[in-house]
């Protein structure tokens, strides 16, 4: 089993949802953490509570959407907390309605942050991965990214297009010792999800946040000869 305290870990879209639970369980195991977003009272406060965990922690914000911004956060955040070992790619926004009813800037934006985003930020923290020869990147897509259904081509076809991404950055890496893992979870009782309606977040049958955490951080502890090329996590009976 891998040892992952003492690393550096950053979660984009880190103040809450999923990027949190993610953020909190990495703490608890010694990580030290740096979070993204693009909302400094929400940042401030989770930094908060994962300093209390014990690790050093920071934030940054930044739109992933924005390249300028993300080089210059990335860079920002080297300079005063150090390289990362580990990304997680977790930043995205949804919106359903169907393709003649959404507004393409709704479209768009979900395109650019979903799938723009984690190629921005991938590509600003991979020479530093490269440089050690060993990391991981963990893509945050979904089942929506399996799978189309209607009133979700934006968001399908932006996690649809992680997985894509991943997969190929995987081929391009591996041979730098860097696992490149794409996760699909199904509906989770994110702040996202509750607030979209997509579930009424009943912790006796819907998947938590804390649930998807527990699989990341299972990942991140596989010995380093070993990589998890994807996984799907559902709901048992939701």
């Amino acid at each position: 089993m891998e040892n992952i305290t003492g690393k550096r870990a950053l979660v984009t879209g880190g103040a809450k949802g999923l990027g949190k639970a993610i953020a909190v369980a990495l703490a608890k195991e010694g990580v030290h953490v740096a979070i993204t977003g693009r909302n400094e009272t929400a940042l401030k406060q989770t930094a908060a509570e994962l300093t209390a965990l014990g690790t050093a922690v920071t934030y940054a914000v930044f739109d992933v959407s924005d390249n300028e911004a993300v080089q210059q956060g990335i860079k920002n955040l080297n300079e005063t907390f150090g390289d990362f070992d580990i990304l997680v790619n977790n930043a995205g926004i949804s919106s359903f309605a169907s393709v003649m009813e959404m507004d393409v800037q709704d479209w768009t934006a979900i395109i650019n942050v979903n799938l723009l985003g984690t190629y921005f930020v991938t590509k600003a923290v991979l020479p530093q991965l490269i440089e050690k020869n060993q990391g991981d990147i963990i893509m945050v897509s979904s089942t929506a990214g399996l799978n189309g259904a209607a009133t979700t081509s934006a968001y399908s076809a932006s996690k649809f297009g992680v997985i894509g991404f991943a997969d190929s950055l995987m081929r391009e890496v591996r041979k730098n010792n860097i696992r490149v893992c794409t996760l699909t979870p199904s509906t989770i009782a994110s702040d996202m999800s509750i607030d979209l309606g997509l579930t009424n977040g009943d912790p006796e049958k819907v998947l938590q946040p804390e649930d998807f955490a527990e699989l990341v951080i299972a990942n991140l502890k596989l010995p380093r000869r070993a990589m998890l090329k994807s996984a799907s996590l559902w709901s048992t009976n939701p």
